[in-house]
């Protein structure tokens, strides 16, 4: 039943990008947080930070990973609520976990962010797919074979430049290594799905993270 109110009650608007794709708000039953973060993940700093990933399908030398989906999270302007229900995914939804890089980041994601989406499992995925799909990578950091440095003032340019309706704001990138690697990006979006500021506390975060005078390094991919 979440599934087809959520389908029947989305409006379609929100952010018409230059790839001319448009993403649909769905109707939201929990009012208890604030916007949403889209976290992307740029996919070479996680395998080569995690010992654990080395040997993953994810990580296999020739995947070419870049950006993946880290998660889908609703925020409060401080903090974020988690871990809201115990609803599972249904066996018959697992091909929606394909948006995610592996099944296991899919299940643990929606415990811990989805179920206080008030969307249910099929509406959060779904939603989570068409954000995902609908940012604009800039050409040079889709797939870059050799390394790109890069301040993160013209990280969150390029990223506008490519994106109507994103500030400089609405982006906030992390960094690893003490600030010398990209780890993950946030994009920021109300509940109607329209671009707006990332909060105060996640943007300060990102500047502490990101903070070496000389830029920071986006690894290539394998």
């Amino acid at each position: 039943m979440k599934l087809l109110k959520w389908m029947s009650t989305a409006v379609v608007m929100s952010t018409a990008l230059q790839s001319g794709y448009t993403v649909a708000a769905p109707s939201n039953d929990n009012k208890d947080f604030s916007y949403y973060a889209l976290v992307l993940s740029w996919s070479p700093d996680f395998c080569a930070t995690n010992a654990k990933a080395a040997n993953t399908t994810q990580c296999e030398i020739g995947r070419k990973y870049g950006f993946v989906l880290h998660g889908l999270w609703p925020q409060h302007e401080k903090g974020y609520p988690e871990s809201c229900s115990n609803e599972q995914i249904p066996n018959n939804m697992k091909q929606k976990c394909d948006v995610f890089p592996t099944v296991g980041l899919c299940h643990h994601e929606w415990k811990k962010h989805g179920t206080c989406s008030g969307l249910g499992a099929a509406g959060y995925l779904d939603f989570s797919a068409q954000l995902k799909n609908s940012v604009v990578i800039p050409d040079h950091f889709k797939s870059p074979e050799t390394t790109v440095r890069t301040s993160i003032e013209q990280f969150k340019t390029d990223f506008v430049t490519k994106n109507a309706g994103f500030s400089n704001d609405s982006i906030a990138p992390y960094c690893s290594g003490s600030g010398r690697f990209l780890k993950e990006v946030f994009f920021c979006y109300d509940k109607n799905s329209k671009p707006r500021a990332c909060s105060a506390e996640v943007l300060h975060r990102s500047s502490k993270s990101c903070a070496q005078k000389d830029g920071f390094v986006i690894r290539n991919v394998r």
